[in-house]
């Protein structure tokens, strides 16, 4: 997969998204089954305000893992809808991963601090796109769930709101897997 260059990218973003925000279509509240469930790739990932995480730690839980950028008007509106899943799965099952299209810590840090009430989950950074290519991301945002396993089994292209009733619902059954 070939990447745009930083501008052009965010070009071609901000050109999809004021066209979806112009039809004023929202996007069906589902997930996407994957095709085929395969394991996720095992990244490494610096987290903003320090630490590290291994996407295969977190075996044994379910993971939602979202690309998206500051500058990406439907990214931001659904983060919001990120806490709220969060508050409404268990802590002990399940965890959210929101991996950053290259931005640095400074701009990411100021889109945490104004947001209310502020965001609880990981942010992740990706400032050589190496997350991107590993998911094959095209566009933003893009949102994958992980089963206990370690595989991609759904993915939304496009935002959503993540603590609607059938996505919530589609996440908890794989609590019984």
């Amino acid at each position: 997969m070939r990447l745009l260059p930083d501008r052009a990218a965010k070009a071609v973003a901000a050109l999809f998204s004021c066209l979806a925000l112009t039809a004023g279509a929202e996007p069906p509240q589902t997930l996407t089954p994957m095709d085929e469930a395969k394991i996720a790739p095992d990244l490494a990932l610096d987290i903003v305000d320090g630490g590290k995480l291994k996407l295969s730690d977190l075996r044994g839980k379910i993971v939602l893992v979202n690309f998206w950028a500051t500058w990406c008007p439907p990214c931001k509106r659904e983060m919001p809808s990120f806490e709220r899943l969060k508050a409404l799965m268990n802590a002990k099952t399940f965890e959210i991963v929101a991996i950053n299209a290259g931005e640095d810590e400074e701009e990411i840090g100021r889109f945490r601090r104004s947001l209310e009430p502020p965001l609880t989950f990981r942010l992740a950074l990706d400032p050589k796109a190496d997350a991107i290519r590993a998911f094959s991301v095209a566009g933003l945002p893009a949102t994958f769930v992980i089963d206990r396993r370690g595989r991609v089994v759904y993915r939304a292209l496009g935002a959503r709101r993540f603590d609607d009733a059938a996505i919530v619902s589609t996440i908890r059954s794989l609590e019984k897997n």
